[in-house]
């Protein structure tokens, strides 16, 4: 089912989805990303690019120290850039309710230590 991006419909449809993946999560690991602010943003903006035309298509983003480093001055929290989830998605609700899942998950390993060969052997 393909739908036109509209800003609060998916907004509601990533927070309940964020909420039911950290729900769903083993109680040790819950305790350790219910802190964790999660952020909704259209597109990243120029201050999160460097530059790189990549960035641009950006997904998700984990801000901050890592849960076991030394607390960083800036705030830890996710961003999930909706748009770019949706454009992604192509439209498709079913499938961008699955990537904010994924990206979530995503930006809480990095949160949790794991590096991006650590979130591709798991999946993400």
């Amino acid at each position: 089912m393909s739908v036109s991006f509209h800003w609060q419909e998916m907004l509601g449809h990533a927070e309940r989805e964020v909420a039911q993946t950290l729900s769903s999560l083993p109680p040790a690991l819950r305790e350790k990303a219910k802190p964790l602010p999660v952020c909704y943003e259209r597109r990243p903006g120029r201050d999160l690019l460097s530059g790189d035309s990549d960035e641009e298509d950006l997904l998700g983003l984990f801000v901050g120290s890592s849960y076991a480093d030394t607390p960083d001055p800036i705030p830890q929290h996710i961003i999930l850039f909706l748009e770019n989830i949706w454009s992604f998605a192509e439209g498709d609700l079913e499938i961008f309710r699955e990537e904010v899942r994924a990206t979530y998950l995503h930006e809480l390993g990095h949160y949790l230590g794991l590096d991006e060969d650590g979130l591709l052997d798991r999946g993400l």
